[in-house]
């Protein structure tokens, strides 16, 4: 007696399920910076090297409005790479990060972000005050960097080199006899190497402990 009933409830339940979640989670919203446009500030230009405590030394460079850039990360372990259009003082961005040796679905990431280049005072270094986001959203991380005055930008110059990115990724290439071919292959000529280009790095950006916290980049 009760069969068709809880036939119907069960119908309009069904029915009524997929309608809820829509309503309750849907498609996530994708979160843009609130940072305006202006106009560049007087003596101001893209081009340059910025500094930040956790994504280390960004270089840009730029050609009309077309910017682009690289990065290594403070921590040595991360490196980018970013091209975007600036309209006056704000540069909207797309950008891609690889982790250092790494491969496979976590080796890289990408989104989008903005930065607004600000002239905190006269005679005092230029700044940018950024936001990044992950997928499609422009925020909401942040990354605030300092014009450095006497470094011309070589966005080549964050790129790790073929002995780096082996060794650095904890020897993914290895098949189990990587300690044996470390040894007689790579040597310490190799070893050399690649520490004379890691010690400049990691004496002019000092590693932060919370990178973890900051997704990429």
């Amino acid at each position: 007696m009760l069969t068709r009933p809880i036939a119907k409830v069960s119908l309009f339940l069904s029915l009524l399920m997929p309608l809820a979640s829509t309503a309750c989670g849907g498609k996530e919203e994708i979160k843009h910076s609130k940072l305006k446009p202006g106009e560049m500030p007087m003596g101001g230009k893209w081009s340059g090297v910025y500094y930040s405590p956790v994504y280390g030394y960004l270089h840009l460079t730029e050609q009309g409005n077309a910017v682009t850039g690289a990065w290594r990360n403070a921590a040595g372990d991360k490196w980018g790479e970013l091209a975007g259009e600036a309209d006056g003082r704000l540069l909207r961005y797309e950008w891609n990060e690889h982790t250092i040796g790494a491969i496979g679905a976590g080796a890289d990431r990408k989104g989008k972000g903005v930065f607004l280049y600000t002239i905190p005072k006269e005679n005092e270094p230029h700044e940018l005050k950024g936001e990044w986001g992950l997928g499609e959203n422009e925020c909401c991380g942040t990354w605030d960097a300092v014009k450095q005055m006497n470094m011309e930008p070589d966005p080549k110059s964050v790129r790790p080199d073929e002995i780096e990115g082996r060794v650095s990724g904890g020897g993914w290439d290895d098949d189990g006899s990587g300690e044996e071919g470390s040894s007689e292959d790579s040597g310490s000529e190799e070893s050399g190497d690649e520490g004379g280009e890691d010690s400049g790095s990691d004496e002019a950006a000092p590693s932060d402990d919370n990178l973890e916290g900051y997704e990429p980049l």
